[in-house]
């Protein structure tokens, strides 16, 4: 061991508490051998160093630092250099408040449209989403910052995160929900890896023996530490067992209390808390000999430039979905108004612990003077609330008559996408729907400026003629926007996620979320375009898409083994940037495909008239799956075909190369598993998806007859055996819909609806310890004097541990 020396002189106690949080985002001290803390915050796309009393939803003011675009906005500028650019300037923000490791990138893979995070995700896709996020880590950590990925893994629903279980197959584990993971590890090295609070096919993920021990540490070889989600733990000794290191928040002297009881009771060998010790101590060490600030802000030339990075993130993000009639770029001349909420008030960033306080804020409504339209109408349109008002859209429609462009700002509104929360449809609000099909009906010249950070049904898509797609642009987003609408910029972004035409429409629609106790993966691989592209389903936009104010021509395609070579063309009138992307497909009759996945891509920036020669290398696991009779990956053999075009529907370049298989073993059949062959996967029979498992589907349902245990959700009491415990559920439940009516949902009131028993020890700082959780449940399933009594000893007795474990310390 690196720091044995230090090691040999602390007592199973002082190591027991290295293993858990000083608090809710430091880690724990110890001068006298020389160990100091370091900080953890929340950063996906804007360091969250709070101010006062510290909480893990984003709900106290936090120093004010630049708020990037959102992950899923990223996403679509394909643009890895860039993306590393935005992890470079978190490390230095992160450097200069004081933090030594930021909580992100999220890179969960967008399984369904209605997950409340995915504003937080890159990507529908493994391959981009493991590309960016590798960036991301690049950047960050050259800083002398450790990164922090999460959610590790198989994180793709808000509700009842804590206690549900994702139920999928070992295929599509390592296909789609790992792959990135796996890129990230392999390619970038990340000094942290934060597990997910879900089960993963009937075992917590951060003391999932096969995630952690097979996969992570054996076949990626990971070397980092590995943190909980916030409350996330659910045995800490199991956990430390499996690899894992800090729990968090701290669970102070408690927490440290019944890591020491497993190892004096031989539960919990000392040489592997030793091991973990030495695991996380050689991270703090080296995070804290870098030369990290603790300034209460920004300097200003990290202000000033990277508001400006944030500005060219936006521009090189927007997706032009939509120009019939090509009335944008706007022309010089022209008059426009401008119309919707979203104009004074922008959305540009998501909901929950990624909340940045911005160092400065632009909007359409400040910036616009800049571009010329300092007179132009503004009107409200609508309420953010999504409160009908016919006044307002007469108000737009009359405002719209008199001006050739109307543009037309909506989306998806703060209380439609947040932590703790999924989305229970796929619509915009009944307003801001009428609104724009109001103005399409009396001008023609109608743009419609979409913000959010998921896909949304749109029924008015054949009504109007320009749509636009800001996602959550961040601070600087708004003059972002008016660049590409004026044409200052030629728009570049294009679709990181399929944009179906309806949620039906969705694969995994009709098992989405689970509502109780599980989460069934039915629809295995067939994830975003890999669904749609397969069974050839129409959709709004497919992955990949976004159009430019130029056109460009794809030439010349040559394979050379994995590599490939095109020629691009600018045969448009103006600069502007491609994306070139590489898919592979390949047809079996051994076992299943889909139509074609990404490869590889590009960027590049041409001048009108310019052909450029690009080169892409194909990597070797695109021609692989994963066999699970060999445990391992395989080349399935025959004919591959590589297609080279602009998005996933648009792949006029094809070529075809063979390839030996690896393997003979078989793991599939075209008679046991029909719908998987074909990929008509949006309804498979719950025998042939135990067929795909491998074993029997686990039971769905609660059973309420039952007493309520550690790990059910406070949720759950609505049918407890106690009416004390139904009482507060009720009153629990009038207050989160009380805060929905107001448009403003109560973040902290949902993670305690959703969160179970045991994550009471876990989040109270050791106030309440897991005895003490068990004499709660006493209560709650009906023995409420026997609880009582029970639980007023345990606390007495918990106090007292405390100050005893205190005084020794």
């Amino acid at each position: 061991m690196k720091y044995q020396s230090i090691i040999e002189q602390m007592t199973v106690f002082e190591k027991a508490q290295m293993m858990t949080g000083k608090n809710t985002w430091e880690t724990k001290d110890f001068e006298k051998y020389g160990i100091p803390s370091i900080f953890l915050s929340d950063g996906p796309h804007g360091i969250r160093k709070q101010l006062g009393d510290a909480d893990h939803l984003g709900l106290n003011e936090s120093i004010p630092s630049t708020c990037f675009p959102t992950a899923a906005t990223v996403a679509n500028s394909w643009n890895l250099k860039l993306a590393e650019q935005v992890g470079q300037a978190l490390g230095q923000e992160a450097k200069e408040l004081g933090v030594n490791v930021v909580l992100g990138p999220g890179m969960n893979i967008k399984r369904n449209p209605l997950c409340g995070r995915n504003f937080e995700y890159f990507s529908e896709d493994p391959m981009l989403t493991g590309a960016l996020a590798s960036a991301y880590v690049r950047g960050i950590q050259s800083k002398g910052i450790a990164a922090c990925p999460k959610h590790f893994a198989a994180n793709s629903q808000e509700l009842r995160r804590m206690s549900n279980d994702s139920i999928m197959d070992e295929r599509t584990l390592r296909e789609i929900y790992l792959q990135a993971f796996e890129t990230v590890v392999r390619q970038a090295q990340p000094d942290f890896m934060m597990t997910a609070y879900n089960q993963l096919n009937g075992e917590y993920t951060n003391e999932h023996h096969h995630l952690l021990q097979d996969i992570l540490y054996g076949d990626w070889q990971y070397e980092g530490v590995i943190v909980t989600d916030w409350g996330g733990s659910n045995d800490h000794t199991s956990g430390v067992i499996e690899g894992s290191h800090l729990e968090m928040p701290g669970t102070a002297v408690s927490g440290a209390i019944e890591l020491e009881r497993a190892v004096l009771a031989g539960r919990l060998p000392e040489t592997i808390l030793d091991q973990r010790v030495d695991e996380l101590l050689d991270k703090v060490m080296k995070l804290s000999a870098a030369n990290v600030e603790k300034r209460t802000s920004l300097t200003d030339i990290s202000q000033k430039q990277h508001h400006q990075l944030a500005y060219q993130v936006a521009q090189e993000s927007i997706v032009l979905l939509k120009n019939d009639k090509e009335i944008l770029p706007l022309q010089q001349g022209q008059s426009v108004a401008f119309i919707g909420d979203f104009v004074k008030t922008p959305r540009y960033q998501g909901a929950g612990s990624s909340v940045v306080n911005p160092t400065r804020l632009e909007t359409i409504d400040i910036v616009k003077a800049n571009y010329g339209f300092s007179d132009a109408l503004v009107v409200k349109g609508y309420h953010r609330s999504g409160i009908a008002d016919e006044a307002l859209i007469e108000e737009a429609v009359l405002v719209a008559k008199q001006v050739d462009v109307p543009l037309v700002f909506i989306g998806l509104t703060e209380i439609t996408e947040s932590e703790g929360m999924d989305r229970t449809h796929m619509q915009l609000s009944e307003d801001q729907i009428r609104l724009v099909e109001a103005i399409a009906a009396v001008n023609a010249n109608i743009v419609v400026i979409l913000s959010g950070g998921s896909p949304v049904e749109l029924p008015f898509l054949s009504k109007v003629s320009t749509l636009v797609h800001g996602y959550l642009g961040g601070q600087a987003g708004a003059r972002a926007m008016m660049d590409i609408l004026t044409g200052t910029i030629n728009p570049s972004g294009k679709l990181a996620e399929t944009y179906p035409l309806s949620y039906h429409d969705v694969p995994s629609s009709h098992c989405y979320p689970g509502l109780e106790k599980t989460s069934e993966y039915r629809e295995g691989i067939f994830v975003g375009y890999r669904y749609f592209d397969t069974v050839d389903k129409d959709v709004a936009f497919p992955f990949g898409y976004g159009l430019s104010y130029t056109t460009f021509e794809y030439r010349d395609l040559q394979v050379n083994n994995n590599q490939v070579t095109v020629t691009v063309v600018n045969t448009g009138q103006v600069e502007g940037s491609e994306i070139v992307q590489v898919y592979i497909g390949h047809e079996s009759t051994r076992t299943f495909y889909v139509k074609h996945q990404l490869a590889n891509f590009e960027k590049i920036i041409l001048k009108p008239g310019e052909s450029r020669q690009v080169t892409l290398m194909i990597p070797e696991r695109s021609f692989q799956y994963f066999n699970v009779k060999t445990n391992q990956w395989e080349v399935d053999g025959g004919v591959y075909t590589i297609e080279v075009g602009s998005h996933s529907r648009h792949l006029p370049l094809v070529y075809t190369i063979e390839k030996e298989a690896t393997t003979n073993a078989t793991p599939y059949s075209v008679v046991i598993l029909p719908s998987y062959f074909s990929g008509q996967v949006s309804d498979v029979s719950s025998q042939e998806f135990e067929e795909l498992l491998g074993f029997t589907i686990p039971e769905s349902h609660w059973d309420k007859t039952a007493d309520l245990t550690g790990n059910d959700t406070l949720s759950q009491m609505y049918y407890a055996k106690s009416p004390v415990a139904r009482l507060v559920y009720r009153v629990l439940t009038y207050f989160l819909e009380r805060s929905m009516k107001k448009g403003k949902p109560n973040l902290n009131l949902y993670f305690n609806y959703n969160m179970t028993f045991r994550a009471m020890s876990k989040m109270t700082s050791g106030v309440i310890n897991s005895e003490m959780v068990t004499h709660i449940l006493t209560i709650v399933n009906g023995q409420f004097f026997k609880g009582t009594g029970r639980l007023v000893k345990a606390y007495f007795a918990n106090q007292k541990a405390i100050k005893n474990k205190m005084v020794v310390r």
